[in-house]
């Protein structure tokens, strides 16, 4: 009789892992000697992995943009360390250039996260020339399938922000974040700043280009029905800690935490 050996389910390196992160701001406040100190992540153990979206959610004020600023690279940790694709992150170096490549953001309000004074087409260009991909030609082809991408026409490189919608500024936004076709995507509250009746719209092109190009999501929001309609995986920050991740259905089905249950018992979302 022939013994058969259990198949195994590789696990994916994280594109990013966050290992016992802490932050600490110091304060204007206290003595000249002992200021006062905030800490606003303790004890961060967090992992984002391709073709997974991760909702964060929590109050205003908990942590969660913080935490987002460290896995891009723009907020050091007081103390633990981050990982990129496994390999500890340093300082400085092609390791960070690598990241601007693989993670990208969107960010709450495109009216500030965009620069007023640019094109569309010139804000899709940016991050092309910026980071020496391609040619001018192909860099141009990469432009025109990015306004494609996001459902916007083609008309719409030649305009500045002001003169489009939120809803539309909002897809160039996303659009500029897959300009360098990241592994990544951090969307922090990027539906907050925008009418009801495009919230669902937005949504639903992040979820569709979840699943036509396997990226990853970190989902950022206070809103936990929200983080509900996209996510694989919740956590759930209070204070700068993340008290309690489980699967999506677990953690609206089996709430460990009493704070969760506040959550999820507040008024239902309209996206």
């Amino acid at each position: 009789m022939t013994e058969t050996t259990p198949v195994t389910t590789p696990v994916t390196t994280p594109i990013i892992e966050v290992v016992d992160g802490n932050v600490v701001h110091k304060t204007r406040t206290g003595k000249l000697f002992r200021p006062d100190t905030v800490h606003a992540n303790k004890n961060i153990n967090f992992v984002a992995r391709r073709d997974e979206v991760v909702g964060l959610v929590g109050e205003s004020g908990c942590g969660k943009s913080t935490l987002a600023r460290v896995m891009v690279g723009l907020q050091p940790l007081t103390s633990g360390k981050i990982l990129f694709k496994g390999v500890p992150l340093k300082p400085r170096g092609a390791q960070r250039k690598q990241l601007g490549q693989s993670v990208s953001v969107v960010f709450q309000d495109p009216a500030t996260s965009l620069n007023p004074r640019m094109s569309v087409h010139d804000q899709l260009l940016d991050p092309l020339k910026a980071h020496g991909v391609g040619d001018p030609a192909s860099r141009e082809k990469r432009v025109r399938e990015l306004v494609s991408l996001v459902g916007l026409p083609q008309s719409a490189l030649d305009v500045l922000p002001r003169q489009i919608s939120g809803g539309q500024r909002q897809r160039v936004a996303i659009a500029r974040a897959l300009a360098l076709e990241p592994d990544l995507i951090i969307a922090d509250e990027p539906t907050s700043a925008l009418d009801v009746s495009v919230r669902a719209q937005v949504l639903n092109l992040l979820l569709d280009l979840k699943k036509e190009f396997g990226l990853g999501l970190v989902f950022i929001s206070h809103d936990i029905n929200t983080v509900r309609y996209v996510s694989d995986r919740i956590c759930v920050m209070l204070s700068g800690e993340i008290i309690e991740q489980n699967t999506t259905d677990n953690i609206f089905n089996h709430a460990e935490q009493e704070y969760t249950r506040t959550l999820l018992a507040a008024t239902p979302s309209l996206l």
